[in-house]
């Protein structure tokens, strides 16, 4: 596990975790992942700190109303998200807003796909080349 620090675009929300990258990140084909391209890495509750920009952090919720999915108000970029499954807490991380990880980095990381389109997280959907 490492500590990462990661910003929207314009850096009005700035937030740091702990996540291990090399231990799998997520694409999923669900509306809203699919039309944001939301690339994940999920952290516990406890390996997430929310350094600055809470005030200009705007929710969304759909469907189900599992997830928090949460934007900045100023420029539109979602940093992360959480929720919580089965009594489980959790934060979404987008990986694309990690500040610290260089590009070659990020193209090594290993991704797992899911159909959560339909409901299916345990399986990747017939295509994955858009996400």
């Amino acid at each position: 596990m490492k500590i990462y620090h990661g910003s929207c675009h314009c850096g009005a929300v700035r937030f740091e975790c702990g996540a291990d990258l090399a231990a799998g990140t997520s694409r999923c084909n669900c509306s809203i992942c699919s039309k944001t391209r939301f690339w994940k890495v999920i952290v516990g509750t406890d390996a997430f700190r929310l350094l600055s920009g809470g005030e200009a952090l705007t929710e969304y919720h759909f469907g189900s109303r599992t997830v928090a999915h949460l934007f900045c108000s100023r420029c539109g970029v979602k940093p992360f998200g959480h929720g919580e499954i089965d009594g489980n807490r959790f934060y979404a991380i987008n990986v694309a807003c990690l500040d610290d990880v260089a590009p070659e980095q990020l193209a090594a990381l290993p991704v797992n796909y899911e159909d959560g389109r339909h409901d299916r997280w345990d399986a990747p959907p017939a295509e994955t080349g858009y996400l």
